[in-house]
């Protein structure tokens, strides 16, 4: 089942189930996150919440994508309780720079940090059941106001020096009243980042995910297929820059996903009830890594056939949000 949330014409918010080239109203639910909180509170599955409430009026899927109608499949009302975060180096990448890992784990001192955490977590990323393993790199990204909805173009702040695509997934989650996170299943995603600011310096990292993002349109409920191979690329006045595939699923990384979620979960500043998390899983596919250097009006598209419809997202300049010596004084 996979799920979206929408605006009607009034601006009303309605949750739907995509069947084809359709959107069916869940009857009576509003948001994602209110649908999954009281399946938590029935005992059931989210998937048994929707079947519980049944299936209401149609829209077409087409035109509602194409209003830009469709909103990121789960949000919060209040975007502080939202957080936004990811894990990086998840993924095996390519064959020979896996190869090239190997040659160099003999010699720990003359390693990177980036090929000193990926060592690690080939080595013990994937834990047996109930036990914890090698942590992950992890960043913050932001809160929800950093989350801009399917369709939408990414707002570029005038001192970045980058606008990268990030092809990965991401996993949804809805923290109980009592305290538990709950997965409520998977997006696709563009976890959009200044790869130029992180090149110049790995301790630059925090920086440079300090941007926008976006994931949708749909929310695949269930648990994720071990392999998944998915189509990443940029279009230029209407015409293809650059395109390449992007794997996914636990078989692509050296990371179970649950030991990423362990990682991230295990911190109980982050099991506030009520709040939501959107958590990315990382990515091997870059085009920065082939020279691309995106520009205003560029359009990033993301697809897996697996989670229905591409995710599609613009690149616009931003007006700047601060200026030097501007803070205040009491």
């Amino acid at each position: 089942m996979r799920l979206v949330q929408f605006e009607l014409s009034n601006g009303e918010r309605r949750v739907g189930v995509v069947e084809g080239g359709q959107v069916r109203e869940v009857q009576a639910a509003r948001t994602t996150r209110d649908l999954a909180l009281a399946a938590i509170e029935a005992g059931v599955s989210l998937q048994q919440q929707v079947q519980a409430l049944g299936l209401g009026a149609s829209h077409d899927y087409a035109e509602l994508l194409a209003a830009l109608r469709i909103l990121a499949p789960l949000d919060h009302p209040d975007p502080a309780h939202l957080l936004v975060s990811g894990t990086g180096l998840t993924h095996l990448g390519s064959a020979s720079a896996r190869d090239k890992m190997h040659q160099q784990a003999g010699d720990e001192a003359a390693m990177t940090d980036t090929m000193r955490i990926f060592k690690w977590g080939v080595e013990g990323g994937k834990p047996g059941a109930g036990q914890a393993g090698v942590q992950p790199e992890w960043f913050y990204k932001g809160d929800g106001s950093c989350v801009v909805r399917p369709g939408q173009p990414f707002p570029v702040p005038p001192f970045a020096e980058d606008a990268g695509e990030e092809p990965e997934l991401a996993g949804l989650y809805v923290i109980s009243p009592e305290g538990k996170p709950y997965r409520l299943g998977y997006a696709l995603g563009n976890e959009f980042s200044d790869h130029v600011t992180e090149r110049k310096n790995y301790l630059y990292l925090a920086h440079s995910k300090l941007r926008s993002c976006s994931y949708g349109p749909e929310l695949r409920v269930g648990e994720l297929p071990q392999h998944l191979a998915g189509t990443s690329r940029i279009l230029r006045d209407g015409q293809v820059l650059w395109q390449n595939e992007f794997l996914s699923g636990e078989a692509n990384m050296c990371h179970s996903l649950a030991n990423l979620e362990y990682h991230h979960f295990k911190y109980r500043q982050f099991l506030r009830p009520g709040d939501v998390h959107v958590h990315f899983f990382g990515t091997a596919t870059l085009s920065f890594a082939d020279g691309i250097r995106t520009r205003p009006g560029d359009v990033f598209e993301i697809s897996q056939p697996a989670f229905g419809a591409p995710l599609v997202n613009g690149i616009t300049v931003a007006e700047a949000a601060f200026a030097p010596g501007a803070v205040g004084t009491l």
